[in-house]
C-alpha cells in the first residue's frame, strides 16, 4: 500500500486484526522506504449508499464526511477516536441494513444523534445544533432541557 507520508508504493504489514464487530480488518503498516507507520482499514462494500439531502440532491454516502462531523462534535471530548470510529461503523451498518440504495440525510442525522447522545451529552448538543441549524438560544435550551429530564427519569 502506498505511504501517505512519503508516497512510497510498498509497505509492510506489522499487526492485522479483525475490529470489535468483526466488520473491518484493521492493519498497521510501516513504509520500507521511510519507515513510517500508519494504519488502513480493510471493508467488505455492499450497495452503494445515495444520500438524499433535504433540497433533493444525491450524493454519494462518504464515510469520512460522517467521521469528520462527528470528530468535530466530540471535539475537546474525552471520547477516543476508536469509539468514534465504532459509531460510524454502527450508523454505516444500519444504513445498510436498511435494504434501500437511497437514504434521507435525516435518517443518518438521527441515527448519529441518537448514538452520541449514549456516548456524550455536549457532543450531542453540539451535533444537535449543527444537524438541526439551531438559529435561537431556545433551540439549545430546549434540548439541554430534553437531556436534564431523561436524566431524572434515570
Amino acid at each position: 500500500m502506498k505511504c501517505p507520508f512519503c508516497g512510497h508504493p510498498d509497505s509492510r504489514v506489522l499487526d492485522s486484526r479483525p475490529t470489535l464487530d468483526g466488520t473491518a480488518i484493521r492493519r498497521r503498516r510501516e513504509c520500507i522506504e521511510c519507515g513510517a507507520r500508519f494504519t488502513t482499514y480493510e471493508r467488505y462494500e455492499l450497495l452503494p449508499i445515495i444520500v438524499v439531502k433535504k433540497d433533493g440532491r444525491r450524493e454519494t454516502f462518504d464515510r469520512s464526511k460522517l467521521l469528520n462531523g462527528v470528530l468535530k462534535a466530540c471535539e475537546k471530548r474525552p471520547i477516543s477516536y476508536e469509539t468514534l470510529e465504532k459509531l460510524v461503523e454502527e450508523v454505516e451498518l444500519a444504513l445498510q441494513k436498511q435494504g434501500s440504495t437511497e437514504i434521507p440525510s435525516k435518517l443518518i442525522g438521527e441515527l448519529v444523534m441518537s448514538k452520541l447522545r449514549q456516548i456524550d451529552q455536549v457532543a450531542y448538543v453540539r451535533f444537535a445544533s449543527v444537524y438541526k441549524d439551531f438559529r435561537e438560544i431556545d433551540q439549545f435550551l430546549d434540548i439541554v432541557r430534553e437531556l436534564k429530564k431523561d436524566q431524572e427519569v434515570d
